[in-house]
């Protein structure tokens, strides 16, 4: 059984990018060594701040447009109510 990912990347000014993915390590890969055009090169996305798991991809779909419609204040409530320091999870094992 295959687990999605829904993740939040920010840049060091705090940018925030949410997306969703099937393979998080992949994913993180890609943005940190710029292989994915558009948003996150042109901002510097490249800390991984947030993350959700679900094994439903309908889910993790649905949590994606969700958060997407948020304002910044709600968006950066919920990094913070997991990471305070916005530290980058993907250099915690």
């Amino acid at each position: 059984m295959k687990k999605y990912y829904l993740y939040i990347m920010a840049s060091i000014s705090k940018v925030i990018y949410v997306w969703m993915t099937n393979d998080i390590n992949r994913r993180v890969s890609e943005h940190k060594l710029w292989e994915i055009e558009g948003f996150t090169k042109k901002y510097c996305c490249k800390k991984l701040v947030y993350i959700e798991e679900t094994w439903d991809v309908l889910n993790a779909i649905q949590r994606e447009k969700q958060i997407k419609k948020w304002n910044r204040k709600k968006k950066i409530d919920l990094i913070e109510s997991i990471n305070e320091k916005w530290l980058d999870l993907s250099l915690n094992p």
